[in-house]
């Protein structure tokens, strides 16, 4: 079975970009994962805070993380399957 890196890779960006997305406004409005967003993303995404502005810049980042990385995993795993 051959995987479509790029089809994986948007997947995974849409993913990945509406966790942040989403967690980011829980964050806002009730706390919830705070501790989360301020290690993980505050620390790899420059320019990401938990606001309603840094809630589009996380999608973003999210999606182009997503992106790279389930494309590379699709083919490297493409390569190793053959």
């Amino acid at each position: 079975m051959r995987l479509k890196p790029l089809a994986l890779g948007i997947s995974l960006g849409i993913v990945w970009g509406g966790s942040l997305f989403v967690t980011t406004w829980l964050s806002y409005y009730t706390g919830y994962g705070r501790l989360f967003l301020e290690a993980l993303a505050g620390s790899i995404y420059p320019g990401y805070t938990i606001s309603p502005s840094g809630s589009f810049l996380g999608f973003l980042y999210g999606f182009l993380d997503g992106l790279i990385s389930a494309s590379l995993i699709a083919w490297i795993y493409n390569k190793i399957a053959k």
